[in-house]
């Protein structure tokens, strides 16, 4: 019997990518068009391997492409598969710490306000760097990070959350300018449970963090906002109040930001794939990012 490893009938990496676009996409066409190949190409070989393999991993339907749940359980195999292969390549080349792709995942209460000091500082810092930012609640990014479909997420670390923390940040009361608690120089959690509370949609963890400083007797039915710009503009168009992250105080007309009594804080970390061999790398980047954080508006961790 022939070893797996060196059966030359064995899985192909080009199949691998085939099956990993397949999941993304949902579309033939698309997927093929990412993997840089015809989608003849790309059906041939699928169906070549599921014909070994004895499997069906697609179903085709009117609008592209459904995976059977065998094809999804291949998938993020596949995915993990590629990741292992980089891992590889990492380990052949001479240049450190970081080239090529990095795919970041970051939540969307930090990307619009951490992006912009970020980016130019890990371009600057390593310019053969090549970063791909995906923005998404901590689940979907928990979920993505150990399929292998990004490296690292950028996120808020919840109690029993390993990860390398990076730093704290103040949640403020955002207030519409001519509120009766606009004039206090801070707010007392339980006095802003006693307003109008405007929160994220369920999936954020800045919902779940407020309802925790503030109580939940007061949350705005009605309002299903997915980004902290649509909460503050709620907020000066005078529908309520909200909590924000220090880094989200944009000082928008007609709203005031007021921080919280006791100065409560949320941790933001990275977290990276356990037995991620590039442990020397991810310790460069976490420096790059303490270094160029706003610690006028952060306390480093």
């Amino acid at each position: 019997m022939i070893d797996g490893i060196y059966d030359t009938r064995a899985t192909t990496i080009p199949v691998l990518r085939y099956l990993v676009a397949i999941a993304d996409h949902r579309h033939f066409g698309r997927a093929a068009a990412a993997c840089g190949v015809t989608q003849p190409t790309l059906s041939a070989q699928l169906a070549a391997w599921e014909q070994r393999m004895g499997v069906q991993v697609c179903e085709r339907h009117a609008r592209g492409v459904r995976l059977t749940p065998v094809g999804e359980r291949v998938a993020v195999a596949a995915r993990q598969a590629l990741a292992a292969l980089a891992a590889v390549e990492d380990a052949a080349r001479a240049e450190p710490p970081f080239y090529g792709p990095l795919r970041l995942g970051i939540i969307p209460t930090v990307a619009p306000y951490a992006l912009p000091w970020l980016v130019p500082a890990l371009e600057r810092a390593f310019p053969k760097l090549d970063l791909r930012v995906r923005e998404a609640t901590t689940a979907e990014l928990e979920a993505a990070l150990q399929a292998g479909a990004i490296d690292a997420a950028l996120l808020a670390l919840l109690p029993g959350m390993s990860g390398e923390p990076l730093y704290h940040e103040a949640f403020l009361a955002a207030l519409p300018q001519r509120h009766r608690l606009a004039s206090l120089a801070e707010i007392a959690p339980a006095q802003l449970a006693q307003e109008r509370l405007l929160l994220l949609d369920e999936g954020h963890c800045l919902r779940g963090q407020a309802l925790e400083l503030c109580g939940q007797a007061s949350v705005a039915s009605g309002y299903r906002a997915t980004s902290l710009a649509t909460l503050v503009r709620l907020v000066a168009a005078g529908h309520g109040c909200t909590v924000l992250p220090a880094l989200a105080d944009e000082q928008l007309p007609g709203v005031v930001c007021r921080p919280l009594a006791g100065r409560p804080t949320r941790t933001i970390g990275l977290r990276t794939r356990p037995g991620d061999p590039r442990r020397e790398a991810w310790q460069q980047l976490v420096a790059v990012i303490r270094r160029h954080a706003p610690k006028d508006r952060v306390r480093l961790a």
